[in-house]
């Protein structure tokens, strides 16, 4: 996978607005980026984390009553931090602030509950092309997506929920990559959509079910879409 940026991202969404800023921003400590307009009553606030970028995305409208993802947690490294710290955020996502380095987290770890190691082990090592880091580890950039349960995660035909709902790639062609996920055994989560003339994108889901944004940011690869 050819990558334009080396740092998974991660999304969530939520009706909690005003808690959820504060939480990401004072308690976490995360630099506020920009607020972009999703359309349909959704905002995005997007901050800086590492180099990766956690995405709020605020609904105004009640959110689907979907089961939830098989994102069950966020690991972001902190320089000078002494011993881990756990926290959860308002609506109950868990986050682990770790010290820089601490099993291998030099940015973020992406915690995952999964029906069947194996299945996720072929798709993240062939279908996703990130390199394994250790059994049931895989390391996308200096990102990490770690197997952390085994355990029931039921699939959802709506995914847009509360909670973690997706992560991020950033690629420099999204075409070519959703192409050739989709070719390595991966299966679509949405066909390829441009925004404006900010990013083009689509989905393909994990084995569980879980959204992976498969996107191409003018910001970051220049040119046109």
């Amino acid at each position: 996978m050819n990558l334009a940026k080396q740092h998974l991202d991660i999304g969530l969404f939520s009706t909690k607005r005003d808690e959820q800023l504060a939480f990401w921003q004072q308690t976490v400590g995360l630099p506020y980026d920009h607020l972009g307009k999703l359309g349909g009553g959704m905002q995005q606030h997007r901050h800086h984390m590492n180099g990766s970028i956690l995405k709020m995305n605020h609904s105004r409208n009640p959110l689907p009553a979907a089961p939830p993802s098989g994102i069950v947690g966020l690991q972001i490294a902190k320089d000078g931090l002494a011993s881990r710290q756990a926290l959860s955020d308002p609506d109950g996502n868990q986050v682990m602030l770790v010290p820089k380095g601490a099993d291998g987290v030099q940015g973020i770890a992406i915690l995952l509950k999964v029906n069947d190691p194996a299945a996720h082990d072929r798709f993240w090592t062939e279908a996703m092309q990130f390199e394994r880091a250790g059994e049931g580890r895989y390391r996308c950039g200096d990102s990490l997506v770690v197997v952390a349960e085994r355990g029931k995660v039921e699939r959802r035909a709506e995914w847009r929920g509360p909670g973690y709902r997706y992560m991020t790639v950033q690629v420099w062609d999204c075409l070519a990559e959703y192409d050739g996920i989709l070719a390595r055994g991966g299966t679509s989560g949405g066909a390829p959509r441009v925004l404006g003339d900010t990013v083009r994108y689509a989905f393909v889901c994990d084995p569980d079910g879980n959204h992976i944004e498969i996107s191409q940011r003018a910001s970051l690869t220049g040119g046109s879409l």
